[in-house]
């Protein structure tokens, strides 16, 4: 059986587009003015070419062979049509072509920039065409190297995989934006359609992303290739004078794994393999599928490619786009003999999901959980005529090809840098802290189990109530009992779970939350709020237990303070998305405004997703909430 790390981790050409008003090529490297009549697009450029280079014979690549592939831009103006397409595309020189499924034929997606408050009218017209582009396999879980071994091996098709409709829905995570416009994922698109959604914009500069979030099938459509960034500009970033143009490259990151024919050579087709372990009895058996995790590290769509940067400041809006693997990032330089030696503080963040931090923040490495954005500048002038390394050493399930995720070949020559590190980044950023919370705001208990409360049953999210005093336990009742730091006990009950049960969550619309998130068992959950820009108050560790009773089939789950977590300077910033790891209490706050609607929270590991972990929640003015029957629990 797999040890706690373990099944951490298994549990665990330019584009076209449809413009209104026509298209221009952008002349200025300084992203979008203020006002935007018509819209312009950048091309994009690098990645494989495939001229003269032998194709590989076995799943072993040559590392750092191809240039980093950097994604059109789009800079629209009131409305924009992209179009939802098959493509094919070399992830790598050695080998054949890809088929995926892209937004304007681009892998990954064109980065979209838009200025604050520029309202976008977006036509997500699907025009894909042919099967699914994905080839699916499961193998049975025994160690790491069954989910993570490169290649199909022996394992047969899942034909559920390959007949996958193209049915999509786009949802710009982290917009602020009402319910009809943010994606719904039941409102599915099938091809000749479109998908209609309006984006107000009214919100700080950040870095977005739109990515697919059908229902059920969000892991295979976002595997498949439909991913993309989005940058909001506004006056403070401006300010800045941050590296911008050649010197402002978006890194979506992300892992994948490809199918091999039956002499074990790469087709060049994407593989979706995943293991199972079947967890329960020969009366009553039940299977537990883990998580997508896979041996080949992408950065925009190219496996293990190289950069060219100057001897100078750059800013990278890093995305961790993948189905499950965490990353921990850092740089390392290469030495003469072929070794490496890790590089300490040249890693400089100055925003994070929801955007800028008041402050930079000096950084050994950057740990990001699938959705989570990091703003890092890097000053390659200190490394002239060097090549660093990239790599990922988060100890969460180690690919067996290596760490390494990019290369940087620095240039020799000095340049002149007119970019100097700002002391502040954010003059108007106000750190919440629980006394400026509004003392009406409404408090909300979210808890991860499973299903039998073992570590290696099936994730489940549970939304909790609290109990009245003398509250009887009742057949099936999960129970919780938290202690927290000053001794206060309070017991809670598991009132809903699957993605069907009913609304228990309703938000006043310019309402102050505060959002806990207490882990009980099995693996962690990078959790994402819609429409929510929050900050976390706190990360506390937790000692954990459970015992049966009283009553038929009742579980209480004992959860006592145990000690304060490491809450790092750069999660104290805005953002959407969260970490929640084994015997934690993370709580985060935020206010509601400027839209309604019904929205989505989930565990951002997308198989997770898919499979239940993800609940709805109604946004709604307070006179319209008071109107709402007793039974709907918005109080």
């Amino acid at each position: 059986m797999p040890n706690r790390r373990q099944f951490v981790i298994g549990s665990a050409a330019a584009a076209v587009a449809t413009v209104s008003g026509g298209a221009a090529l952008v002349s200025s490297s300084r992203g979008p003015s203020t006002s935007h009549p018509r819209a312009s697009r950048r091309p994009g450029t690098g990645g494989p070419v495939a001229t003269g280079v032998p194709r590989a014979t076995s799943t072993n690549l040559t590392k750092f062979a191809d240039s980093l592939r950097i994604p059109p831009v789009l800079i629209p103006g009131a409305s924009l049509t992209i179009r939802q397409k098959a493509a094919s595309v070399l992830l790598h020189s050695q080998l054949p072509p890809t088929p995926v499924w892209t937004y304007e034929g681009s892998f990954p997606g064109p980065t979209i920039e838009v200025s604050t408050e520029q309202r976008l009218k977006v036509a997500w017209l699907n025009e894909i065409g042919g099967a699914f582009p994905v080839t699916g396999i499961q193998v049975p879980f025994t160690d790491l190297d069954s989910i993570l071994s490169p290649g199909r091996g022996s394992a047969t098709r899942d034909a559920s995989v390959a007949a996958l409709p193209a049915w999509t829905v786009v949802h710009v995570h982290g917009a602020v934006t009402g319910g009809n416009n943010d994606g719904w994922t039941e409102n599915g698109v099938s091809p000749g359609d479109a998908q209609l959604s309006e984006y107000p914009n009214g919100q700080r500069a950040t870095g977005l992303w739109y990515h697919d979030h059908a229902m059920n099938i969000t892991a295979f459509n976002v595997f498949a290739g439909l991913a993309g960034s989005l940058l909001v500009r506004d006056e403070e970033e401006a300010a800045l004078n941050l590296p911008s143009g050649a010197y402002e490259i978006p890194l979506l990151i992300n892992d994948r794994n490809l199918d091999t024919d039956d002499a074990g050579v790469p087709t060049g087709r994407l593989l979706h393999r995943i293991g199972y372990l079947d967890t329960g009895t020969a009366s009553s058996p039940t299977r537990l599928n883990l998580p997508f995790i896979g041996p080949y590290n992408l950065v925009n769509g190219v496996i293990w490619p190289y950069l060219e940067v100057a001897p100078r400041w750059y800013r990278f809006r890093v995305l961790n786009g993948a189905n499950t693997r965490p990353y921990t990032l850092r740089l390392q330089v290469e030495n003469a003999d072929g070794t490496t030696t890790p590089v300490t503080g040249a890693l400089v963040q100055i925003g994070s999901d929801q955007g800028l931090l008041p402050s930079p923040v000096t950084l050994d490495a950057v740990t990001l959980a699938p959705a989570e954005r990091a703003d890092i500048l890097i000053d390659f002038d200190a490394f002239r005529g060097k090549r660093l390394q990239l790599v990922n050493t988060n100890s969460n399930g180690p690919s067996p090809l290596g760490p390494e995720v990019m290369q940087f070949r620095v240039g020799a020559t000095a340049v002149t840098d007119p970019f100097s590190l700002p002391a502040t980044t954010s003059p108007s950023f106000v750190r919440l802290t629980r006394s400026a919370i509004p003392a009406g705001h409404t408090s909300r208990w979210i808890a991860f189990g499973t299903s039998d409360g073992t570590p290696l049953g099936h994730p489940e999210m549970w939304e909790l109530s609290e109990t009245a005093s003398g509250y009887q336990a009742q057949d099936g009742d999960r129970l919780v009992r938290v202690t927290d730091q000053g001794g206060t006990l309070r017991t809670f009950r598991k009132e809903a779970a699957a993605f069907d049960d009913k609304v228990g969550f309703f938000v006043e619309s310019s309402g102050w939350e505060v959002w806990n998130f207490l882990h009980l068992v099995g693996p962690g959950h990078p959790m994402h709020v819609h429409l929510l820009g929050f900050q976390a108050l706190n990360r506390d560790v937790y000692t954990v237990s459970s015992a049966t009773g009283p009553g038929t089939d009742v579980v209480t789950w004992t959860a006592g303070y145990d000690r304060v977590g490491a809450l790092g300077d750069e999660e104290k910033g805005w953002k959407d998305t969260i970490r929640i790891e084994e015997h934690e209490l993370v709580s985060v706050a935020g206010q509601f405004t400027g839209a309604t609607g019904r929205f989505v929270y989930h565990c951002h590991i997308l198989e997770h997703e898919d499979e239940g972990m993800m609940r709805p929640f109604v946004v709604a003015p307070r006179e319209i909430l008071d109107r709402m029957p007793h039974s709907a629990h918005h109080h």
